[in-house]
């Protein structure tokens, strides 16, 4: 077994590299802020790019497919690859209706997850600290709701919306840490 410090870096070569965390993140915050004017463009620009990676799945699923010898197993993965395609054609065909679709199943994702954390920290009442579990999970359950009742007109911002935070959210981290360890 090998020791966690043997694999992180030292100390001393990040504090090297301080300036690229720096420039990383202010690029992160340009790309978010750009993404923040246009939630709209964003939102197409993020089923485009779940289009392509379903694209090219779909492509390795049938190319792998043909790797397999068995008639059933051929079947299986042949016919993943075939709807992993058409699901990326799709997205590139109508990325409009594939935003309603992403934003129904990221909705739908927020509200098991909520309720589940909701679950488990109900269940880890006597333990301290689980009042932040409960209240995590009843945030993220109540926006999945809200984000099915405005669905499906919320899609066309919705999902460029999360991409916009997030780009924000790390270009501000990646920013802070540069900073932090030039010190």
């Amino acid at each position: 077994m090998t020791d966690m410090s043997d694999e992180m870096p030292s100390s001393s070569s990040l504090r090297s590299k301080w300036v690229w965390f720096v420039v990383l993140g202010a690029l992160l915050i340009v790309f978010g802020a750009i993404a923040a004017a246009n939630v709209v463009l964003a939102t197409v620009v993020s089923v485009y790019y779940v289009g392509l990676l379903m694209l090219v799945g779909g492509i390795v699923y049938l190319a792998h497919a043909f790797q397999v010898r068995e008639w059933e197993q051929l079947l299986f993965w042949a016919l993943s690859g075939v709807l992993y395609v058409l699901a990326g054609v799709f997205a590139f065909m109508n990325p409009i209706l594939a935003s309603a679709a992403l934003t129904l199943l990221l909705a739908m994702a927020l509200l098991v997850a909520g309720v589940f954390r909701v679950f488990v920290g109900w269940r880890m009442r006597p333990s301290k600290g689980w009042g932040w579990v409960l209240a995590s999970g009843l945030i993220t359950a109540l926006a999945g709701f809200v984000i099915v009742l405005g669905w499906p007109v919320n899609s066309l911002w919705i999902l460029g919306l999360f991409l916009a935070c997030d780009l924000l959210l790390q270009g501000w981290s990646m920013l802070a840490f540069g900073l932090a360890i030039r010190r």
